[in-house]
């Protein structure tokens, strides 16, 4: 893979993302699933599927890797889009792999990842994380990422 552009801020995150789904080739009601951690990789998830909110696709949040407890991600009206209580199966046109999934502690392995993207063969792969977790976690030689978006959090400034 090759560094394409460097952006700032939130849109910087978004842009990239949503360019790329838009130009995937995806139909009405094809599925893009979000596998990441519990809690703290959730708003990440809803934030970006409100980023690309007008495409006509399915949006999954998988926690973990636990294909079995999957949710919709469906919009709520002047709040955003939220996981939802509503079951859904899994059948990804795209995954969207979160960074959080490779922080150290996390009960997932590269090997149990690999697994899951195998069982979907014919689904794009896409990289969301921070501050280089997926390069740090050796992540970036284990999967064939079509896309990788990394976001730094830098400075995180605090005022009193």
């Amino acid at each position: 893979m090759e560094l394409i552009e460097e952006l700032s801020g939130v849109p910087g995150m978004l842009r990239p993302f949503k360019a790329y789904l838009r130009e995937a080739g995806l139909g009405a009601g094809d599925q893009v699933a979000y596998y990441g951690c519990p809690g703290t990789c959730t708003p990440f998830i809803e934030l970006l599927g409100f980023a690309v909110r007008e495409l006509p696709i399915a949006q999954v949040y998988v926690p973990l890797l636990d294909e079995a407890r999957a949710k919709a991600i469906r919009p709520v009206e002047g709040v955003g889009m939220r996981v939802s209580d509503d079951a859904v199966s899994v059948d990804p046109k795209v995954i969207v792999l979160m960074g959080g999934l490779a922080m150290p502690g996390v009960p997932v392995t590269k090997e149990a990842v690999q697994a899951v993207v195998d069982a979907h063969p014919d689904a794009k792969i896409v990289g969301i994380c921070f501050m280089q977790m997926f390069e740090k976690g050796g992540w970036l030689d284990a999967f064939d990422f079509d896309l990788i978006v990394d976001a730094a959090l830098r400075p995180v400034r605090v005022w009193r």
